[in-house]
């Protein structure tokens, strides 16, 4: 995996937590609490801070098909999982096993050049 596929799949996982967490937040403090309360001025900001993120995640997504070359089944199923309350920390955790799996083969294939 080169440098900018690293990179463009780093961006995904550190968007997809806040994003994930935005969503339940704005149910919750947005929606529940204005119908339950008078408090109804969380709702313009949460809705606001959960947009951009999920804008903020989807140019990210296509970033990462773009530069991995993932299949489109993929990429659906972590758009999926971003539509999802709580979504993203598991397209998260399916992220760090990516991440970490690409850098042991990075590592395997420099050390069995060295070895040559």
């Amino acid at each position: 995996m080169d440098i900018k596929t690293a990179s463009a799949l780093h961006r995904l996982r550190l968007i997809s937590v806040p994003e994930a967490l935005s969503f339940p937040a704005l149910l919750i403090f947005g929606s529940v609490l204005s119908r339950i309360s008078d408090i109804d001025y969380l709702m313009m900001p949460l809705g606001i801070l959960h947009g951009i993120l999920f804008v903020i995640y989807a140019v990210f997504l296509l970033d990462v098909w773009n530069k991995a070359k993932w299949p489109v089944k993929k990429v659906a199923l972590f758009f999926l999982l971003a539509l999802l309350p709580f979504g993203g920390l598991y397209g998260d955790k399916m992220l760090k096993r990516e991440e970490a799996d690409s850098v042991m083969a990075a590592r395997a294939r420099r050390e069995a050049a060295n070895a040559a």
